[in-house]
């Protein structure tokens, strides 16, 4: 990569001007300081200034926490340290810096796989890619997660190549910095390992035993560095809450809070797009919910429509899901279950995948979630569609260049991470797009690599 980047300097300096006046630009029209980066913030002080890893309850009141881990703290205390309490801008900056240097280390992914001219142009659709730019302009752990996660693939690219061990040992604090980051992380573990072990299967079928035994150590050497920053979290957990959590709670709620399982469960039966998350899901607790908002799929007979409307009249009664309403909400989402399960297990899950990838991602823009119904601003309209575009601009090309990248053996790792949490994702409750952003080094590659492909053809 240095003799790439001596060798086009200009290039690679135009680009990045280009990309920083986009994250710039993001920066100073649409920061996302959101209520998730006030909580992070918070325990970030509250860890700096009383050695307390927890949440203000009131004025003068810590309690400790364990609803989100602590990688982002640290990076906000880190922050906080150097410039002022709470200094959310220069937080907005320095993940610029920490995105762009994500370009790169795309850009030599795509070098180790298919070249200069794919490496090239990987670096651009990088720099240039809005979501990447609009979450390096939102205090949320998206743009590390990135970072770290394209990390991690080059290093084990570079590790399968070169066999060196050093590399395995960047591989894996790496992964274990993303997990540090967010629960999903081990993902990335989870992704690599496994193809570890395709890798040893094949070459014990293959009747060459040494060299599995050549990949056993590495990977657990591995496994090893990205899984122990977790044990301190876990004894801390333990002493301090008095709960094994090695991670954080699926519900990031705190100890002793009830969880409306029941109600999650309801709405997981129909929900498929993140406006109705917007709508419905994120309200509860705490505000009304519009039940004409809710859509068709919602209900399966007039009986049911009934049925729920009456559960949700008595939460807006309340605006809180008790323990009796939750039950109730359970085995309304149980009948549904059990009439339609291919609905529940398969067909909705697949609608939530492609949600998340195809939507417009405008999460962090004035546009309106309800996109499609023009009825905002034409010009937040307009940003909405041109979002979209580009969007599918990206995963259209990341397809077309996809059988030509799994000529290179160990695209079928990136395959197989992009795939496993794709199907991961699906199980959740709230189909937000930026969960996909992990993948977006991958897409980005892949990008490249059909766009080069398409460029090259002879007329």
């Amino acid at each position: 990569m240095r003799e790439l980047l001596r060798r086009n300097r200009r290039f690679f300096i135009v680009v990045l001007i280009a990309g920083a006046a986009l994250r710039l630009l993001f920066i100073f029209r649409f920061p996302g300081v959101t209520t998730d980066s006030f909580i992070y913030g918070d325990i970030a002080k509250n860890w700096l200034q009383q050695g307390i890893y927890g949440i203000t309850d009131s004025p003068g009141v810590i309690v400790p926490a364990f609803i989100r881990l602590p990688g982002y703290p640290a990076f906000l205390a880190g922050i906080f340290t150097v410039f002022g309490m709470e200094h959310y801008r220069a937080v907005l900056v320095i993940q610029m810096v920490v995105d762009l240097t994500t370009c790169l280390i795309i850009a030599d992914i795509a070098l180790r796989l298919a070249g200069n001219r794919v490496a090239k142009s990987a670096f651009v659709l990088a720099a240039l890619c809005p979501f990447l730019a609009m979450y390096s302009a939102a205090a949320l752990t998206e743009t590390l997660e990135v970072f770290f996660t394209a990390l991690t693939l080059d290093c084990v690219l570079a590790a399968l190549a070169t066999r060196r061990t050093q590399l395995w040992l960047f591989a894996g604090m790496a992964t274990a910095a993303a997990i540090l980051l967010r629960p999903d992380g081990g993902l990335l573990l989870c992704a690599v390992g496994f193809y570890l072990l395709c890798l040893m299967l094949r070459a014990w079928l293959k009747h060459r035993p040494q060299d599995a035994l050549q990949l056993l150590r590495p990977a657990l050497l591995y496994g090893l560095i990205s899984l122990t920053p977790l044990v301190p979290w876990t004894l801390r957990n333990l002493h301090t809450m008095h709960q094994f959590q090695p991670l954080a709670p699926r519900y990031a709620n705190e100890q002793n809070e009830f969880v409306p399982t029941g109600f999650n469960r309801w709405v997981k039966t129909w929900i498929a797009d993140y406006v109705s998350v917007e709508e419905i899901y994120w309200p509860v607790p705490g505000e009304t919910v519009d039940v004409a908002k809710l859509p068709d799929r919602a209900f399966d007979s007039p009986e049911q429509r009934r049925g729920t409307e009456q559960l949700l009249a008595e939460y807006n009664d309340q605006l809180h899901i008790s323990p009796e309403l939750d039950a109730r909400f359970a085995e309304l989402g149980g009948q549904r279950i059990r009439s339609r399960p291919l609905r529940y297990y398969l067909f909705l899950p697949a609608l939530r995948i492609a949600d998340m990838w195809l939507r417009p991602r405008t999460e962090t823009l004035p546009s309106d979630s309800r996109w499609w119904e023009f009825n905002d601003d034409p010009k937040w309209s307009t940003l909405a569609v041109g979002m979209g575009v580009v969007g599918l601009f990206y995963v259209l090309s990341a397809l077309y260049g996809l059988p030509r990248a799994l000529l290179a053996g160990d695209m079928w790792l990136f395959l197989g991470f992009v795939l496993l949490r794709s199907a991961f994702l699906g199980t959740l409750e709230n189909p937000e797009p930026r969960y996909t952003l992990e993948c977006y080094p991958i897409v980005i590659v892949l990008a490249a690599i059909g766009l080069s492909s398409l460029c090259s053809r002879p007329r």
